[in-house]
């Protein structure tokens, strides 16, 4: 038998015991239907349904398994109404079956679907317990904006310049929708207390600037928190050089691939920046409200933000030239570093500036958003706060530009 065959009926095997167990042990005292025999030996049904009646008897015993399931489950549907055994039973077969064909997939899936069933209690208490209907609401938006909406915009430019792709602008809006509903998520599950650390890096997806903002207040308000607060500001930076990472990504593989260590660096230093704070901070409580995950207002109205500033970039390499492109960016980057990161990107890849013009309006809109940051450090914390968060900025911004020049000579 060929080594292929060997470890396609060795991972169906393994895929029936896993499920099988897991199975089992959720149904410990009560009558099973079918337990770690019978999973593993539907899992091995499938594999030899592949190996020796391709492709007729393959459908015939699918169907005589979903026969099986569906009489277990007119056995038990009094007692527990719920389906999750039967058509667990079934994926087990046709897991089985991939398996002969694709086994690191079929293992990979089946590994899920174990976690998947052993999880119940939890996602059940996530869903009814922790979970809002606000929250909900917010899921189905975004779902509906990356399955519907996205699929049917067009995927190329429909300004004369070239610019303007409604594709990549809503993707992008996509993107950071998804990124800060994990956010949000991720708040909520860990709970009320896990440091202004963890805090600030999770809301910098959301707003680095709202973040210092609000960490500043706090270091006000309650001045044995500074260093904490001065922890949360500055790693909330780290997540702009992380989105940064994914505008360019989407807008442009080649500027990524340039900027990938200048952005490194700064991220680098952000992170130990923060850690330095963090480790000298005592911990400090942290109030969680409920609420939405994003506003389909705000993230809308960033696609067109993002998409004026896109235009606006290119009238102004129109007009300016390729310097334009480097002052759109900046003057982008005071409100948001990276809708001017998008711009420059998207110039790129249309060919409207070269790689060198496009590598210094991204880090000058990134210099331009620390300095929004740095000022609104100085207003909401005060002079004591500042000069705890300017010179982590400071030191994020040297990184960047110095090992641009550095790779650059």
């Amino acid at each position: 038998m060929p080594d292929v065959q060997v470890t396609g009926i060795a991972t169906a095997i393994g895929i029936g015991l896993m499920i099988g167990i897991e199975r089992e042990r959720a149904h410990a005292g009560e009558a099973v239907q079918a337990g770690v025999r019978t999973y593993t030996l539907v899992a091995l049904l499938g594999a030899l349904a592949v190996l020796l009646v391709p492709p007729f008897g393959l459908i015939a015993f699918a169907l005589a398994v979903a026969g099986f399931a569906a009489l277990s489950y007119r056995r038990t549907s009094v007692t527990d109404p719920g389906l999750t055994t039967e058509v667990a039973l079934v994926l087990t077969y046709m897991l089985g079956a991939l398996a002969m064909t694709q086994p690191i997939l079929a293992g990979g899936i089946g590994v899920l679907v174990t976690i998947l069933l052993a999880s119940r209690t939890r996602l059940h208490g996530f869903v009814l317990d922790t979970l809002t209907a606000h929250e909900v609401h917010d899921g189905l938006l975004l779902a509906a904006s990356a399955l519907i909406v996205l699929p049917l915009l067009p995927d190329r430019a429909v300004d004369p310049w070239g610019a303007l792709n409604p594709r990549l602008v809503f993707t992008l809006a996509v993107v950071f929708m998804a990124v800060n509903a994990l956010g949000y998520i991720a708040l909520r599950l860990f709970g009320a207390r896990r440091g202004l650390a963890l805090a600030g890096f999770i809301s910098g997806f959301v707003s680095s600037s709202a973040t210092h903002s609000a960490m500043g207040a706090r270091a006000r308000a309650t001045p044995k928190t500074a260093r904490a607060a001065a922890a949360g500001a500055a790693l909330s930076s780290v997540a702009t050089v992380l989105q940064l990472v994914i505008v360019l990504a989407l807008s442009s593989a080649a500027l990524l691939r340039a900027l990938l260590w200048p952005l490194l660096a700064s991220g680098i230093v952000a992170v130990l920046y923060g850690l330095a704070f963090m480790w000298h901070a005592k911990s400090d409580e942290v109030e969680l409200e409920s609420g939405r995950a994003f506003r389909l207002s705000g993230a809308l109205g960033f696609a067109l933000l993002m998409g004026a500033v896109i235009a606006g970039a290119a009238l102004l390499v129109v007009w300016l030239g390729p310097r334009g492109a480097v002052i759109g960016a900046a003057i982008a980057g005071l409100a948001d570093a990276h809708s001017g990161a998008l711009s420059a990107g998207s110039l790129h890849r249309g060919a409207s500036i070269d790689l060198g013009t496009a590598c210094a309006a991204v880090l000058a809109a990134f210099s331009t958003n620390a300095l929004t940051k740095a000022g609104i450090s100085l207003w909401s914390g005060g002079p004591k706060f500042a000069l705890r968060v300017i010179p982590g900025i400071v030191l994020m911004l040297a990184a960047a530009w110095a090992t641009l020049w550095w790779k650059s000579i």
